[in-house]
């Protein structure tokens, strides 16, 4: 069950400034550094999405920013020489643009950006200076794009526009035929949802009809616009071939009914086609998962993650393999790796293959031998690194942050790794951080478990601290060495704070990560017990002021520990869910649940033991239950059903719905709300200081 928690990658929470990033740390004030506050989530700026130019010279990035003023989310796009220096805006601080994008040529960036309440173009900013141009005229909003190698044609990613966008498209183009000037029209009353797909939800998006997204050919100096994928089928993550002839592409086309499977796999297609595509050619064959392709300079091979075995699916470890690009033997050139990996690049000379792995609570920057053999790290150690670009003279650009410091953009000039961005320094100046600890402890059975330890900001040896356990979302998924607000924020409030990675996690082998196929909160929960012992027996936490919470598989595994120990005096529950039998057909895992537990009506013991709903009346912790009321990656159900349980047993408890949200939240408003709420809620029942379970703001009832 890939439940993805939203609370841990903070540095993506800002509040752009007016002056430029990169002279922050020559503004910086000479100011005591503080402890971090909540209202310090809306001050770290996130730098994304870096892309080096071809020469090597410049790279551009986005900034996220996150206003409490406007209570919305904005991007800008930004560029900095390769070599380091003053950062330039390359969009206006006024609209949102990201997703930035060189022409190969080196001469344009385009990026995509929804200005003027219009749908999402890609508009272009020639570098020699001017104002950003609109380049697409698409009546449905543009997904993703990709350059040409000659710099002159670009892919686009389209979904089939719905019956609005193809009404709304005539009534505008009869207004401009009638020279009327073009106005938004009343919305009228939504048509029904007609459907009859397997896989009919998704967080975000809700419904799902029969509305795919297909490959889209725009040539640049004409504006025309070829369709070269189509289908009932998703076409995703599109890659030229250099001689810009070919383009390749992951989709899922297998079997009467794809949504039924996991089995991806990349193909290609003409890019000059006149048939829609209607007769790709398959590159891989494998039954699992493929995507991500990348071409070899030369166009003979493609790279691609790789999962070979669907019966593992979420729990199976992603390779990275190669394959001749019109198909044929892949090989794979991970798996004595043993660990997730991602984003295959070729080098330039087409020699090795960079990728990204997953390791001991880490992110580093690997290279293979496209051939295969040994895999070195060019960029690696305690770190998190996000993603990366290679230009063609050799130069890497990475997204990179560490446990002391928000996502910054480094490059590795002779190897040596260097930090070219320095938007969060001012930030950082400003604040006093405590420095986490790895750990390693054993589970009940003996198993080593791996985890983060923050100590209290004003620790002292030999006294003993509150402590909240956090455990982390997924299930598959995992803590890394990187910057985190959340837990700074408690620790900054006098807690001993643990983020452990137990069985489920990636990062420690496809062993590690199956151990709880159709066995959740069995020996996850053990390890996240474990870590919990372990902190007591070094002397740093009071056994009698435990805390717990987490959100989406956080969640579900705080549920599932409330259920099974009653040490913890207060409990946060956030997109969680304990009765999943209820959830089959609710929400978007319909797949996951009958690969893992079988179908409820056949397999219903199994589906029992992995719900702690029914063990309910063991709970006597106070528990806060929260969620969006549009989530549908872990719907509020789930938390609803739980609240009214311990409410009708008479326990202490509440509910927090907040309105408008998925399961990733995005109203600035509600994000503090939720942090103010955790700190009270804990400082009540954990450390049972006299502050009201609820933050002063929310004293009354919301409702």
């Amino acid at each position: 069950m890939k439940l993805r928690s939203d609370v841990l990658r903070i540095a993506a929470l800002v509040l752009v400034s007016s002056f430029c990033p990169s002279l922050a740390g020559a503004q910086v004030a000479q100011a005591t550094p503080r402890p971090i506050t909540v209202d310090d989530y809306f001050q770290v700026h996130e730098v994304d999405d870096s892309q080096i130019t071809a020469d090597g010279q410049w790279v551009a990035y986005k900034v996220s920013t996150l206003s409490l003023k406007d209570d919305e989310e904005k991007t800008r796009i930004w560029m900095v020489a390769s070599a380091g220096g003053d950062a330039i805006p390359m969009t206006s601080e006024e609209v949102s643009s990201e997703h930035p994008r060189w022409s190969p040529d080196g001469k344009y960036l385009a990026f995509l950006s929804k200005r003027n309440e219009g749908k999402t173009a890609v508009w272009l900013l020639n570098r020699q200076g001017g104002e950003a141009q609109r380049l697409t005229e698409t009546i449905q909003d543009v997904k993703d794009f990709a350059w040409s190698p000659d710099s002159k044609r670009l892919v686009l990613m389209l979904q089939d526009p719905s019956p609005e966008d193809l009404e709304e498209a005539k009534e505008k183009s009869k207004e401009k035929s009638e020279g009327k000037e073009i106005k938004d029209k009343k919305p009228k009353a939504q048509r029904p949802w007609v459907v009859d797909r397997y896989q009919f939800k998704e967080d975000e998006i809700g419904y799902l009809e029969r509305l795919r997204t297909h490959l889209y050919v725009f040539d640049i100096a004409s504006k025309a616009l070829t369709q070269v994928t189509s289908g009932d089928f998703d076409d995703e993550h599109p890659a030229w071939s250099p001689d810009g002839k070919l383009l390749a592409f992951s989709s899922k086309r297998t079997g009467p009914d794809p949504d039924r499977n996991y089995d991806s796999n990349i193909w290609v297609v003409a890019a000059d086609n006149t048939d829609k595509g209607a007769h790709p050619t398959q590159v891989t064959t494998s039954p699992g998962h493929e995507d991500s392709p990348a071409w070899s300079p030369d166009g003979m091979w493609i790279t691609y993650e790789t999962q070979p075995d669907p019966k593992l699916f979420i729990y199976g470890t992603n390779h990275i393999a190669v394959s001749p690009a019109g198909g044929g033997e892949a090989k794979v050139l991970t798996r004595a790796l043993d660990r997730p990996s991602s984003e295959p690049r070729f080098s330039p000379d087409g020699k090795f293959i960079y990728f990204i792995a997953d390791d001991d609570g880490t992110q580093n920057l690997c290279r293979v031998p496209a051939a295969g053999g040994e895999i070195t790290r060019p960029i690696g150690g305690r770190l998190m690194l996000y993603s990366y670009s290679v230009a063609k003279s050799g130069e890497v650009a990475a997204l990179i942050t560490t446990m002391d410091r928000p996502s910054e953009i480094f490059t590795i000039p002779d190897g040596k790794l260097t930090r070219i961005t320095h938007t969060n320094d001012e930030f950082i100046s400003q604040v006093k951080l405590t420095a986490p600890e790895y750990v390693k402890f054993k589970s009940k059975d003996g198993t080593t478990v791996s985890g983060y330890l923050y100590k209290p900001l004003d620790y002292v040896a030999g006294k003993k601290y509150p402590a909240i356990l956090r455990p982390h979302g997924g299930p598959v998924w995992a803590y890394y060495a990187e910057f985190t607000h959340l837990a700074q924020l408690y620790a900054a409030n006098g807690y001993v704070v643990l983020y452990p990675n137990p069985r489920g996690s990636t990062g420690y082998g496809q062993a590690y990560a199956k151990a709880i196929d159709a066995a959740w909160g069995n020996k996850d929960f053990q390890d996240d017990m474990a870590m919990v012992d372990y902190a007591i027996a070094q002397g740093l936490v009071d056994p009698d002021k435990l805390g717990v919470g987490g959100w989406s598989y956080g969640g579900i595994s705080t549920d599932f520990i409330i259920t099974q120990t009653t040490r913890f005096k207060a409990a946060i529950s956030g997109a969680g869910a304990a009765l999943f039998a209820s959830l089959y057909g609710h929400d978007r895992y319909i797949r996951d649940y009958e690969y893992e537990l079988g179908y409820p009506w056949k397999n219903r013991a199994v589906w029992d033991r992995v719900s702690p709903f029914y063990k309910i009346e063991n709970v006597t912790t106070p528990t806060l239950f929260m969620g969006g009321d549009i989530d549908w990656n872990v719907p509020i159900l789930g938390g609803e059903q739980m609240y009214q349980a311990l409410k009708s047993l008479g326990r202490e408890t509440e509910l927090v719905v907040y309105p408008g949200e998925y399961h990733e939240f995005k109203a600035p408003s509600h994000l503090k709300d939720r942090l103010e709420r955790n700190l009270a809620w804990y400082a009540h029942y954990v450390k049972a200081d006299g502050t009201p379970a609820r933050p002063a703001a929310a004293a009354k009832p919301d409702h």
